[in-house]
């Protein structure tokens, strides 16, 4: 990698996290806005007239911020690999990820062929 895209990689790495940090701390909002929102009521959910969306609001608030917590893993995964000197190297076979790759999805660990033969995860 040059020294040129590394900075490239990193400036698109740190864009990166600065949108998945933003987005984590907006989800942190919404639950906490939610929970406060359903402390002083009753528990009994399934006889209040919004009690089956409240539940499920809360726990798809809880599931997209678990998956936006996993992609903030993934990109600091990422700049550990770029200080090391593996970003964009396959984590399965060893080759290049490939730049296009890393265009549409920075974070990724692998090339695509590795990436269609294993199941959908990190990628």
């Amino acid at each position: 990698m040059t020294l040129s895209s590394e900075a490239d990689a990193r400036a698109r790495l740190l864009a990166e996290r600065a949108d998945a940090t933003a987005r984590v701390a907006a989800l942190h909002r919404e639950l906490d806005r939610i929970l406060d929102d359903t402390a002083d009521r009753d528990a009994d959910d399934e006889h209040d007239i919004e009690g089956a969306s409240m539940p499920f609001e809360r726990e798809q608030v809880r599931a997209t911020l678990r998956q936006a917590t996993d992609h903030l893993a993934e990109v600091d995964a990422a700049l550990g690999r770029l200080a090391a000197g593996t970003y964009g190297v396959c984590e399965t076979c060893g080759r290049p990820v490939g730049e296009q790759r890393l265009a549409a999805r920075p974070s990724a660990r692998t090339c695509v062929p590795c990436a269609s033969r294993r199941p959908p995860s990190r990628g």
